[in-house]
């Protein structure tokens, strides 16, 4: 950013210029914007700038979108995003108030310690599971109260969703010329137009049942900070609609994308999974592949771009990205994992260890305890107020659960997904029906069958039943009934333990 700067912002630079601050501002750039930073407050101001994804070049143009990004970041971040303030001539000279016309607009925000920007807790290697799952219950309650886009809009049209996809192979193979990428952007390309046909109806779907929403639109770590121990969304995209209303799964699909290009791929199916299992949308799963690669094309565009506009300059290797969608396109051999013990052994424990030590992000993991009492309209914390055996704890219940965790496992696995169910699998046909599920689909076989003591069992149960802070509900009556049913793993089956 070495372009000489107009006379407004130099002027803005110089000690007392900004209000109620006496120092001197300090200015950070970007392609789009001047932001000042000057004590409590940053003030964002757009270069009048036209690009093909964004028209700045007029000053109601800026004040237009300078409206529009304090109304949209407002939906997440209020504390953050203060108001749209006005500058007034002279420009080498300006005033914060005045009666001429105003010259220019910028939004004015409250700071925050960049340090707790995600990049930077990831850089330092402090990201935990717990900022993601922190941001995966932000993120889904946003999306919940999201506005819809109407049936009669263009957006979330299959035709919008595939075109911005083909149109990144099309500049690609004009930026990147030599013949082995060229090759790898055509097998690319045809698996991308293939995944966009076979998934056309559940694009129109999603369209129809209300998940194209105004998202964010731009979810990478550093537009995320951790502000007194919560993970805050801001800096949406607000120039260009487009970008913004999308399927709710696209959203998910940035920090997905983000977190493996930052080599996190433990955290990034961690995210992945706490995003689905609080919103319950797993069919998002079965497009998120397709925005996956998307994304990741989107940012060897942008690093190809930039590689031809400072080639001696430091840059991203745009064929990391390619590598990245390749890897994402083709995430290798799936897997059907089961777990099976009785309450309290820690199975939900092991089974979270398994995503998050899973580098390439590629399983989805199915909580019964979760899933029944979504089943019965239940959140996941609330209790069912059933008695051992009854209400949602019937055989009933019990057989349509685990018939209900059947058919996710059998969607997410035809999508690509290796699958890990989370349920207590105590009696042999149920762990049959999901072996022969992983037979008919032909992927791997597995059971996680975690071992604890009578005393350490009863001891978990009493301390969860204290904290009430999980799905399960299971209590000392019923790990004794548990007991009873339990029908031990056969020598067939023993062969199939994974040790974590």
């Amino acid at each position: 950013m070495d372009t000489p700067l107009p006379p407004l912002i130099r002027s803005l630079l110089a000690p007392g210029r900004c209000p109620g601050f006496a120092g001197s501002a300090e200015l950070v750039q970007t392609h789009i914007s001047w932001v000042l930073l000057a004590g409590e407050f940053a003030y964002k101001i757009k270069k009048p700038v036209r690009l093909p994804f964004l028209d700045f070049s007029t000053l109601a143009l800026r004040r237009d979108r300078c409206e529009e990004e304090l109304r949209l970041n407002r939906r997440f971040a209020p504390d953050i995003y203060h108001d749209v303030v006005a500058l007034y001539p002279p420009a080498d000279h300006p005033s914060w108030s005045g009666t001429d016309a105003p010259i220019e607009y910028a939004v004015r925000m409250h700071r925050f310690d960049e340090s707790g920007r995600l990049d930077h807790l990831c850089a330092r290697g402090e990201l935990r599971p717990a900022h993601l799952s922190d941001l995966a219950a932000s993120l889904v309650q946003f999306h919940g109260r999201a506005d819809v886009a109407p049936l009669a809009s263009r957006f979330g049209r299959p035709t919008e969703v595939q075109a911005p996809a083909l149109e990144n192979f099309q500049e690609l193979q004009q930026l990147l010329t030599d013949t082995p990428t060229q090759n790898r952007l055509a097998l690319l390309r045809r698996w991308t137009e293939a995944e966009f046909h076979r998934l056309a109806p559940q694009f129109q779907e999603r369209k129809a049942t209300g998940y194209i929403r105004e998202c964010h639109g731009d979810l990478h770590l550093a537009n995320l900070v951790c502000i007194h121990g919560r993970v805050r969304m801001f800096d949406c995209i607000e120039f260009n609609e487009d970008l913004r209303w999308i399927d709710v799964a696209s959203d998910v699909a940035f920090t997905y994308v983000d977190l493996l290009d930052h080599g996190q791929g433990g955290l990034a199916g961690w995210f992945l999974n706490e995003a689905l299992s609080q919103s319950g949308d797993y069919r998002a799963a079965v497009l998120l592949r397709f925005y996956a690669v998307y994304r990741a094309m989107v940012r060897m565009k942008v690093a190809a771009i930039r590689a031809t506009q400072a080639p001696a300059g430091p840059a991203i290797d745009p064929l990391s990205y390619l590598g990245l969608a390749e890897q994402l396109a083709r995430p290798g051999p799936a897997r059907l994992i089961v777990t099976h013990g009785l309450a309290g052994c820690g199975k939900t424990v092991a089974s979270t260890q398994l995503l998050q030590t899973d580098r390439h992000a590629a399983t989805v993991r199915l909580r019964s305890d979760v899933e029944r009492k979504r089943l019965f309209g239940l959140t996941p914390q609330a209790h069912s107020g059933s008695a051992t055996g009854e209400g949602i704890y019937t055989p009933d219940a019990q057989a349509r659960t685990y018939a209900h965790l059947r058919a996710q496992a059998a969607m997410l696995l035809d999508a690509g997904w290796s699958v890990v169910v989370d349920a207590a699998f105590l009696r042999r046909d149920e762990r049959d029906s999901f072996r022969r599920l992983a037979q008919e689909r032909g992927v791997g076989w597995g059971i996680l069958a975690p071992e604890a003591t009578p005393a350490v069992l009863r001891e978990r149960i009493i301390d969860r039943q204290r904290l009430g802070q999980d799905a399960s509900e299971a209590t000392l009556q019923v790990l004794q009934q548990q007991m009873a049913w339990l029908e031990p793993l056969r020598a067939r089956e023993q062969g199939c333990v994974i040790a974590l």
